[in-house]
């Protein structure tokens, strides 16, 4: 459930800044299939990729963390 609402929220705060997975994985210094991968919930970032990704999308990692505790509890 949580690897789920993590791929939900960190796709649609990457559309809300207009941004594709290739700018998010170069700002991310990730691979865009990594990127891919985490958004259809089939792997899961590390914390230290996780806190590059919420400076990817330009948010601080602690609200990311909070959005998919939130997602998470929504989809429950």
């Amino acid at each position: 459930m949580v690897l789920r609402a993590a791929a939900a929220e960190i796709k649609a705060r990457r559309g809300r800044i207009d941004i594709s997975q290739e700018e998010l994985a170069h700002r991310a210094d990730v691979h865009r299939s990594f990127i891919a991968r985490v958004e259809v919930a089939q792997t899961q970032p590390s914390l230290a990729v996780l806190v590059r990704i919420a400076d990817a999308l330009e948010v601080d990692a602690a609200e990311l963390v909070r959005a998919i505790v939130e997602r998470c509890k929504r989809e429950a």
